[in-house]
């Protein structure tokens, strides 16, 4: 793993699969802040989102995952914050791009998509996988500077 930290976010969508990510990173050593949601009663997906997203803007943490039905709710709300960079992943190819291509720090699941062993997976290769830099360095560079 490149990172021993990370912070893990879901709404009540994915709350079981967040709770399977969460042991399943626990088992292989690695420190886990857990934001919630802690049940599957229906919540606002950005109430939870928003502690991960400011949490890798502050450098707290290097890395993060987020789980909701689709991935796109969560995804939209930590992309908000100009230093995360988070992919929406439901399979080993997106998640392995996401992070040698686009320098991704936060991984999106669509907890209704993706299976638990897939889920699994597509979180080990990004968590693995390493930053190609080169041509992709600009281009990374260029995602949070602002259009004037």
């Amino acid at each position: 793993m490149l990172v021993n930290k990370i912070i893990i976010a879901s709404d009540h969508a994915g709350y079981e699969l967040k709770k399977k990510v969460t042991a399943w990173l626990k088992d292989k050593g690695l420190d886990v802040k857990d934001c919630g949601t802690d049940s599957d009663a229906s919540c606002d997906y950005p109430d939870y989102a928003h502690q991960v997203g400011f949490s890798i803007e502050k450098g707290e943490f290097e890395m993060g995952i987020v789980i909701c039905g689709s991935g796109n709710g969560v995804q939209m709300t930590v992309n908000k914050y100009p230093h995360v960079r988070c992919a929406l992943c439901w399979n080993n190819e997106l998640a392995q791009l996401a992070r040698q291509h686009n320098n991704a720090n936060v991984i999106s699941l669509p907890a209704r998509f993706i299976s638990e062993d897939e889920a699994l997976k597509c979180v080990d290769i990004f968590l693995t996988t390493t930053f190609e830099g080169g041509r992709h360095e600009r281009r990374v560079e260029k995602i949070s500077r602002l259009l004037k």
